[in-house]
C-alpha cells in the first residue's frame, strides 16, 4: 500500500488514509457511529508532554480497548509482546520516534495478506474524544504502539469501523503470517448428548485433552478464549474475546491437581466473580506462600479461574501455532518443527471449476492439488478463502455467513499414474476437515505415509466464485503442485486391441462455435457420431476421446467435450435433451483433453467445446474402440506353435 505524499518540510499527512470520516466509517453500521461529528485527530505529542512507542514496564505495554470492539485484533497483538521477532517483523524497529531530529510525522508496518507481507504507511495522527485516545491504547497513557498499530490495520482493512467483531484467528494470522485454529467448544457433541451427565463428563474430557495437546507449548503459543456472556458477571449479549496470558499446574495441600488459568480482559478490568479471584475460596486450597505468589501475577484487567471454570465459561478457544525465530511453523498437536512450506493459490470458477460439496454431483470438477510426501511425516495443510468486503448483521455468525464462503478440505491416498477419480471420490478420504465452515481459513492435520495424496478445496454451495490460498506445512520433505488437466474418469489401458480413428473439425464464429452446455448455442457445436458394437467386458475400457486444439500454447482456449447416447431410431444426430452419459469437464487452458470411459453397445455422439460461445479454433478428435474377437482356446507350450483347438474365423481372401 502506497503512502500519501510528504509535504516539504512539514510532517507526513496520509491522503490515502486521511484524518476525517471516511477513515472512520464504512457504512455507519456499528455503535461507534454515534461519534460522528465528536472525533479529532491529534498527534501524540499534542496528546501527552513526552510520548514513547513502550513503557519501560512491560505490563503498562498492554492493550485496553477503547470505544471500538476489536478485542479480537488486541488479543491477538498481545503475541507480539511475547516475540519480539515477530513485533520486530510488524512493526520494524529504528523508525523515527517524536525525540528524534529525523521524525516526520509517519510509521510504518507490514502486514501478512495471502501469501506476502503487505506495508503500510500511517501518518501518526489518531481519532481523539476530549483530547484522548477514543480508541484501543496502552494501559501507560504516554505509550502509542498500540493506537499507531490499531491505526495501520485499519487502514489494511479499510476504515477503522471495518475492525467492529471478527476471529483472533484472522488476527493472528496477518499479524504473524502463521497458522491458527479455533476451537468451538460450545458445539461438542449434539443436542442431545447435553441432556445427560455422562455425556457431559465426556465432553469436558475432550476438552481437557484439547488442552493436554498444547500444554507442553503454552509458552509459546497463543491462546486466547471468548464467550458470548461476560464469565460471572450481568453484562450479557455480545461476543468478547480475551487472551490467556498464563496457565500452569499446581497441587492443593490435599495434593490434587488444580490447573490454573491467568486472563486478560481487554477491557482493562477485572468481570470474573469465581473461586479464583481475590479473595475468593479457591485460594484457601493452596499453600499461603504460593497462593500470595500467584495472584501476585495478576495485572490489571487479569484474573485467575481453574480448568473447570475455564472449559464451563467459554464458547470458543483459539490457538495461534508457535513461530521461531527462524521463522518455521510449530506444530500444535505434536510440537514437531515444520520447516517445509508450500504455497499454491486457486479459485474456484462458476460453471468451470466451482463443484460444491461432495452432496453435489460436480463434485470432481473442483481444483485438484497433488501432495507427494518423499518419506512419512506431519502435514499441516490450510485453506484460505480472499475475504470480501463486511456486511454488519445482528450476530457474529450472520456476519461470518455473510462475509464467506463455507470452505472444507478432502484429501485422498492415491497412485497418481492410476488415478481412477471417479472411484477416489467414492470412497472416505484418508483425512478432511469433516464439514463445511463459514470462516476464512479451515485447517487440516494429518500424519501421512510416503506417496502421493489428492487434495480437494470445495466450497459447500456449488458455482459460486472465491479465490483462494493452499498452505502446505510439512516436518518431511514434500512437494505440491495443482493438476493443469484433468484428471481422467477412469484409468486407461493397453490391453486388448484397439481401432482408432480421427476426426477434423472447427469452431466458427457465428455458426458452429457453441460453447459449453451454460450456453444455449451449445447445440450448435460440431457433432461427431460414432458406434459401440460390443458390450464392455466391466471393469475395462472399451472407448477412449481424446480432443487437440490447433493452437500455440500462448493462444490456448477453454476446452471440453461431452459425450451423449443417441436414442434408438433418431437420424439426424442433432443433441438430445438428456444429460451426457459421460464427460471431459471442467474445459481446461491446455493443448490436448483425454476421456476413458466404458459404453454400452449403441450410438453416440461426440460434441467438442470451447467453455464461452464464439471462439474460433481448428481441433482434431482421436476415437479408439476396444475390439472383442471370438476367444481362441489354444494348447501352447514353450517353443511348440499353438494348436488351436476351437473355431476361429477364416479371413476371406
Amino acid at each position: 500500500m502506497k503512502a500519501g505524499k510528504i509535504r516539504e518540510c512539514a510532517l507526513f499527512e496520509d491522503l490515502e488514509f486521511p484524518s476525517d470520516e471516511s477513515s472512520l466509517f464504512c457504512d455507519s453500521s456499528t455503535p461507534i457511529s454515534r461519534l460522528q461529528g465528536q472525533i479529532t485527530w491529534l498527534r501524540p505529542q499534542e496528546i501527552c508532554r513526552s510520548p514513547v512507542l513502550f513503557p519501560h514496564n512491560i505490563h503498562r505495554s498492554h492493550a485496553k480497548q477503547g470505544l471500538l470492539g476489536d478485542c479480537w485484533f488486541l488479543c491477538a497483538c498481545s503475541v507480539l509482546l511475547k516475540n519480539k521477532h515477530l513485533l520486530d517483523r510488524v512493526f520494524p524497529p529504528h523508525q523515527p520516534l517524536w525525540s528524534d531530529s529525523n521524525y516526520r510525522g509517519s510509521f510504518y508496518f507490514h502486514f501478512w495478506e495471502m501469501g506476502h507481507w503487505t506495508e503500510v504507511t500511517i501518518d501518526d495522527r489518531l481519532p481523539c474524544v476530549d483530547s484522548a485516545l477514543c480508541f484501543s491504547h496502552c494501559h501507560a497513557p504516554s505509550a502509542f504502539w498500540v493506537a499507531l498499530l490499531e491505526k495501520a490495520y485499519a487502514k489494511h482493512r479499510g476504515s477503522y469501523e471495518r475492525l467492529w467483531a471478527g476471529q483472533v484467528s484472522e488476527a493472528l494470522v496477518d499479524l504473524t503470517g502463521g497458522l491458527a485454529e479455533c476451537w468451538s467448544w460450545s458445539r461438542f457433541g449434539s443436542e442431545e448428548e447435553q441432556h445427560t451427565s455422562e455425556k457431559n463428563h465426556n465432553q469436558a474430557m475432550k476438552k481437557r485433552l484439547k488442552l493436554d495437546l498444547i500444554y507442553p507449548l503454552r509458552a509459546t503459543c497463543a491462546l486466547s478464549c471468548s464467550t458470548q456472556s461476560i464469565p460471572g458477571g450481568n453484562e450479557l449479549g455480545q461476543h468478547h474475546a480475551m487472551a490467556v496470558v498464563e496457565w500452569l499446574d499446581v497441587k492443593t495441600l490435599a495434593g490434587s491437581p488444580v490447573r490454573l488459568f491467568r486472563i486478560r480482559n481487554p477491557w482493562g478490568r477485572c468481570c470474573w466473580g469465581g473461586a479464583w479471584t481475590e479473595g475468593g475460596s479457591g485460594w484457601h486450597l493452596l499453600d499461603s506462600v504460593d497462593a500470595l505468589d500467584i495472584q501476585a501475577r495478576a495485572a490489571q484487567g487479569e484474573f485467575w479461574l481453574d480448568e473447570t471454570e475455564f472449559l464451563s465459561q467459554f464458547d470458543d478457544v483459539t490457538v495461534g501455532y508457535p513461530i521461531t525465530e527462524e521463522g518455521h511453523l510449530q506444530s500444535i498437536y505434536t510440537g514437531n518443527l515444520l520447516p517445509h512450506c508450500h504455497h499454491l493459490a486457486g479459485r474456484w470458477v462458476k460453471g468451470l471449476s466451482s463443484g460444491g460439496s461432495r452432496n453435489s454431483s460436480i463434485y470432481g470438477t473442483n481444483p485438484k492439488f497433488w501432495l507427494k510426501m518423499c518419506e512419512k511425516g506431519e502435514v499441516i495443510i490450510s485453506l484460505l478463502q480472499h475475504g470480501k468486503p463486511r456486511h454488519f448483521a445482528n450476530t457474529e455468525d450472520d456476519v461470518r455467513c455473510q462475509h464467506y464462503q463455507a470452505i472444507a478440505l478432502h484429501m485422498w491416498k492415491v497412485e497418481k499414474k492410476r488415478l481412477n477419480l471417479s472411484r477416489t471420490l467414492n470412497k472416505a478420504p484418508c483425512a478432511s476437515t469433516h464439514c463445511h465452515a463459514h470462516q476464512r481459513e479451515v485447517v487440516l492435520h494429518g500424519l501421512l505415509e510416503p506417496g502421493h495424496y489428492l487434495v480437494i478445496p470445495s466450497t459447500y454451495q456449488p458455482e459460486v466464485e472465491a479465490r483462494f490460498l493452499i498452505r502446505i506445512f510439512s516436518s518431511s520433505t514434500s512437494s505440491v503442485s495443482a493438476l493443469k488437466n484433468p484428471a481422467p474418469l477412469l484409468p486407461s489401458t493397453t490391453n486388448g486391441e484397439w481401432e482408432t480413428n480421427h476426426f477434423r473439425g472447427s469452431w466458427v464464429e457465428g455458426r458452429s462455435a457453441g460453447g459449453s452446455r451454460n450456453f444455449p448455442s451449445h447445440v450448435h457445436n460440431p457433432r461427431f457420431p460414432f458406434t459401440v458394437c460390443d458390450e464392455p467386458i466391466l471393469p475395462d475400457l472399451n472407448v477412449k476421446v481424446n480432443l487437440r486444439q490447433n493452437r500455440a500454447d500462448a493462444d490456448l482456449l477453454p476446452i471440453g467435450f461431452h459425450i451423449y447416447k443417441i436414442p434408438a431410431g433418431e437420424q439426424n444426430h442433432s443433441i438430445p435433451s438428456e444429460d451426457p452419459v459421460a464427460s471431459c469437464v471442467p474445459h481446461c487452458y491446455t493443448q490436448d483433453v483425454s476421456l476413458s470411459c466404458a459404453l454400452p453397445r449403441g450410438a453416440y455422439l461426440i460434441v467438442p467445446s470451447t467453455y464461452q460461445p464464439n471462439c474460433a479454433a481448428d481441433f482434431t478428435i482421436s476415437l479408439a474402440r476396444r475390439i472383442h474377437r471370438r476367444v481362441v482356446k489354444s494348447q501352447e507350450k514353450l517353443g511348440r506353435a499353438i494348436q488351436e483347438v476351437s473355431h476361429i474365423a477364416v479371413m476371406q481372401s
